[in-house]
């Protein structure tokens, strides 16, 4: 009487297709059908069953598309039609009558979701909010807590998994226990840094384009004394665009600023009144003449001046927690410098609150004034 039917290909309008309530139903109303109380006999088990295995092949099949179908949504869907066939199953088997099979949709729900995507206290207070009722809160932690437990078993979570399968390097919320002993310069490895010189040949940067796919590079120069010193961090896409553009090429080896000028990548150049973009382009779309190839870039004017740099000697979870909340995708290791420039405290970046410490000293200072002026009076 009170759910939303669907009437559909039946003989009256006092029939209704329990397949189509579910399937051409609002997914909310679906949902809440399924879950709903003393509904014994409105779904059949072939139709629970029919729905289960089409839904599921659907929601796996869409899953990773560019389509907006999430999985929050379906797997409530799903985890509610199995449970509500577990709830069945036992009306039948025990013979109880008065077991509510939209508890077990209930918590079949509950389940598929903290097995498919570890969610625990976020899940188990939207399935209390669902229902509205706090007497269900026991059963469903122990639900969430034991899928979740059998989930682990297999793999880390739906979305982990679907990261790992693109590729995406998904840093977890906390370091290894191993990485608390271990330092940056060991996290390293052995290979040889991949550097580029300050004033380098177009030759050079194809060549080393070509062989490696790194997404940036730290640029070295050379002080008075022979001494080599990082000087910032070029980006692969910002030397595929001065390749394509052609227009920083030079003829000398030497700088165009000997002084060292602005150290900043520079987008507001001449060079650059064409926008030149180097998205979805590779080292092998660029054609460069024997000429080309002869001339040189000098990259201090693209580089990043200021990268984020840790001592060798710093603690592997310390550097693992700066990519995590940094969001950083290059970190340079570097000797641990033997000289201290300044010293920046927690105040010295609070100019509010000097400027507040000046408003209350002037304001201090007139009341003074006032109060000797009172007394002469």
């Amino acid at each position: 009487m009170y759910g939303n039917y669907v009437n559909f290909f039946c003989s009256n309008d006092k029939e209704y297709n329990d397949l189509a309530t579910i399937f051409f139903n609002t997914q909310d109303d679906a949902i809440r059908n399924l879950f709903s109380a003393k509904t014994m006999h409105e779904y059949s088990s072939q139709s629970l069953l029919t729905f289960l295995v089409m839904f599921y092949t659907l929601a796996v099949l869409t899953f990773g598309t560019a389509v907006p179908a999430g999985q929050f949504v379906p797997g409530i869907m799903i985890g509610s039609t199995y449970g509500r066939l577990v709830g069945m199953f036992v009306v039948k088997y025990y013979k109880k009558p008065n077991i509510e099979e939209g508890t077990y949709a209930l918590l079949g729900a509950a389940s598929f979701l903290g097995g498919s995507m570890r969610m625990t206290v976020s899940l188990c207070v939207i399935m209390v909010e669902i229902t509205n009722n706090l007497k269900l809160l026991p059963l469903i932690m122990l639900v969430l807590l034991m899928s979740k437990a059998v989930g682990d078993v297999f793999n880390e979570g739906l979305y982990e998994e679907q990261a790992r399968l693109r590729g995406i390097p998904l840093l977890e919320s906390r370091p290894k226990y191993e990485m608390r002993n271990m330092t940056a310069k060991e996290a390293c490895g052995s290979g040889r840094v991949i550097s580029l010189p300050r004033v380098v040949k177009v030759s050079d940067v194809v060549s080393i384009l070509q062989s490696n796919k790194h997404n940036g590079f730290p640029v070295i120069d050379h002080t008075r004394s022979g001494e080599s010193l990082v000087i910032g961090l070029v980006l692969r896409s910002h030397l595929l665009v001065i390749l394509q553009s052609k227009v920083d090429f030079q003829h000398s080896p030497l700088p165009s600023d000997p002084r060292g000028g602005d150290r900043s990548i520079r987008h507001d150049s001449h060079e650059f009144a064409k926008p030149v973009s180097s998205k979805g382009r590779s080292i092998d779309d660029i054609h460069l003449s024997s000429d080309d190839l002869e001339m040189y870039i000098d990259l201090a004017p693209f580089l990043n001046p200021s990268p984020y740099i840790v001592p060798e000697d710093m603690s592997l979870a310390k550097v693992y927690n700066l990519f995590r909340q940094l969001g950083l995708r290059h970190l340079f290791v570097v000797p641990r410098p033997s000289r201290v420039l300044g010293l920046i405290t927690r105040k010295d970046l609070l100019i509010e609150d000097t400027e507040n410490v000046n408003t209350l000293e002037l304001q201090s200072t007139s009341v003074r004034s006032l109060m000797l002026y009172s007394l002469l009076i």
